[in-house]
């Protein structure tokens, strides 16, 4: 099964209705899941230009503009983003692959010329001051998760799924739209239950007959009473994308 990056998610604005009964059958939860995961697979690679606004608990914004470039081949992903302003993170590079079931991810931070890969330990830390973390912008692939119950509504379903590896997560919801198969929203609980993060979609673009994205999600962090938005903007599909893209020689070499 291929895997979704957290740019293919995408992702309460309105009071939700009545809901049905809840089913507590992980099949049928996985398979929803999994109808967003197939969704994805209508296009191979991607690119575009991104900014992101991070907005703190004074009210105070920071701004970043980046390019960004996927590609899907078979189960593997593989995830490009490349700050271009402001000066000071001018060329920084975060990379992302997932291959054989396995995601590794690297960080070049070009003020000290090195490439940094990101462990374990450190994929609930802050991306480059944002409210995503390294874990939010890795694979969301559906192996990682134990579903527990879906509900269903007039227009979406809500799925609920523990994720065991996580240091950051107890367990996440995901609202996901039924006729389109895209997440609208994520909501994220830490270990007491307490929800501690939201992710938002908005602006939805069809890029494909199957696959509808957005131009813009929000992350709000719930605790420090924060949020990050990023929207995209130019993006191209199915365009052939240089292979070295991926490599450590695509991060360092940048725009």
């Amino acid at each position: 099964m291929k895997q979704l990056t957290i740019f293919a998610l995408f992702l309460f604005l309105a009071p939700l209705a009545s809901s049905q009964e809840r089913i507590t059958d992980e099949d049928e939860a996985r398979a929803i899941f999994e109808n967003v995961d197939d969704r994805r697979s209508s296009i191979s690679t991607e690119t575009a230009e991104m900014s992101m606004e991070i907005t703190d608990s004074r009210n105070r914004t920071r701004s970043r503009t980046m390019q960004f470039w996927s590609k899907i081949e078979g189960d593997d992903t593989y995830s490009l983003i490349i700050f271009s302003a402001p000066g000071n993170v001018r060329g920084t590079g975060f990379l992302s692959v997932n291959e054989d079931g396995n995601t590794t991810q690297r960080l070049y931070l070009p003020t000290v010329g090195r490439i940094q890969l990101i462990g374990s330990g450190e994929r609930g830390d802050s991306f480059m001051g944002s409210d995503f973390t390294y874990e939010d912008l890795g694979d969301q692939d559906p192996d990682d998760y134990e579903f527990e119950w879906l509900e269903e509504y007039d227009e979406r379903y809500r799925v609920r799924a523990s994720k065991p590896e996580s240091e950051q997560y107890a367990y996440v919801e995901f609202e996901i739209d039924k006729e389109r198969y895209t997440l609208l929203n994520i909501h994220y609980f830490d270990r007491e239950g307490t929800q501690i993060k939201r992710l938002e979609a908005e602006n939805f673009e069809q890029l494909t007959d199957q696959l509808w994205s957005p131009a813009k999600m929000t992350m709000f962090d719930l605790v420090e009473e924060r949020h990050t938005v990023i929207e995209w903007n130019n993006r191209t599909i199915n365009e052939p994308v240089e292979e070295w893209r991926f490599t450590e020689r695509g991060l360092r070499r940048g725009i």
